[in-house]
């Protein structure tokens, strides 16, 4: 049975399941849509049988929980290694891809096919898994057909289960709060860092291992610049996306309704973390071939306009927007 038959299979299952089993619904430390009044709610994995859909997409969960332990480069398997570090998916999609506003995996699946505008394409879903392992993870892409990418493609599907194609998940992304009418400040965002970060994160931003030894697989508390944190291609090495997640979900137990941090405090210290080194991704220059839809705050270039690489890595993003004809 080909990748496209199984997939097919599988998307049966969970329609068949959720319609016999009546799935439950969790609440993941919910917030109501004010558009609509309904709650963020998350399809229970626990629920599902012990079945081969019901253990796929168990998997799939375990792989974006257990990252480092199953795929990353201390992997049992040298032949399963294909995350380049210690990350684990969960790092960047907190709890398992569950939590509102903080990159949350829920309505991802129902968004593929899509218009991808880094590869200036139409992509697939699994291309988009293997952006992050490539970038975020550091790693090497899943072969479209291994175990590994059917597991996470499941979860991935499961978790959009009652989700219209195309449709709208408030809740989805980092949030979107105001932006700074200066550049933000590294060097202010260090002292930020010291105060509120370092605690947990480390003075050196490297983090807290699961277990003692530099050759123990993931982390309580993740890196966050250095040999084992995501390269220079990551979505979170973007200002506006780096920002808006620590302001959301930072310090850890943060919610997006109750925020720690001031707005000048998280855009300074997101700064800070992506002004130190990182691995490098080689060949950035050819992403977005259509450079008028880069985000501004690609710390790349080549760039459409005549801003600098400085403000488009630190802002103000104001006139880039007002020179794209761009409302916020």
């Amino acid at each position: 049975m080909n990748r496209r038959a199984i997939l097919a299979v599988l998307g049966l299952a969970i329609a068949l399941s959720a319609g016999m089993l009546g799935w439950s619904l969790r609440s993941a430390g919910s917030g109501v849509d004010p558009a609509s009044g309904k709650a963020w709610t998350v399809p229970d994995v626990d629920t599902l049988p012990d079945s081969p859909v019901g253990r796929s997409v168990r998997q799939g969960r375990e792989l974006v929980i257990h990252t480092a332990r199953l795929i990353g480069p201390q992997a049992a398997d040298p032949a399963r290694r294909f995350a380049g570090n210690n990350l684990n998916c969960q790092s960047c999609h907190i709890a398992a891809g569950t939590k509102q506003f903080g990159l949350p995996l829920v309505g991802v699946y129902a968004d593929f096919p899509n218009y991808r505008a880094r590869e200036g394409r139409v992509g697939t879903i699994e291309e988009r898994v293997n952006g992050c392992m490539a970038r975020s993870m550091n790693g090497r892409v899943l072969p479209s057909d291994s175990p590994e990418m059917t597991a996470i493609v499941a979860y991935l599907r499961f978790l959009s289960s009652g989700t219209a194609r195309g449709a709208k998940t408030f809740g989805r992304g980092a949030g979107k709060m105001d932006e700074l009418t200066r550049a933000a400040d590294p060097v202010r965002g260090g002292r930020v860092f010291t105060q509120s970060c370092a605690g947990c994160h480390g003075l050196d931003g490297q983090g807290l291992r699961a277990q003692a030894g530099d050759q123990a697989p993931g982390y309580v508390y993740p890196p966050l610049w250095g040999p084992d944190s995501f390269n220079s291609g990551a979505g979170m090495a973007r200002l506006i996306t780096a920002a808006n997640f620590i302001r959301a979900n930072m310090p850890h137990g943060t919610t997006w309704k109750a925020p720690m941090l001031s707005l000048e405090d998280a855009w300074d210290v997101a700064a800070f973390i992506n002004s130190q080194s990182r691995p490098q991704m080689q060949g950035l220059e050819a992403d977005y071939p259509v450079r008028s839809e880069k985000p501004l705050d690609a710390p790349f270039g080549p760039y459409a306009d005549s801003f600098s690489a400085q403000q488009h890595k630190y802002g103000p993003f104001a006139p880039m927007r007002a020179g794209k004809g761009e409302k916020r």
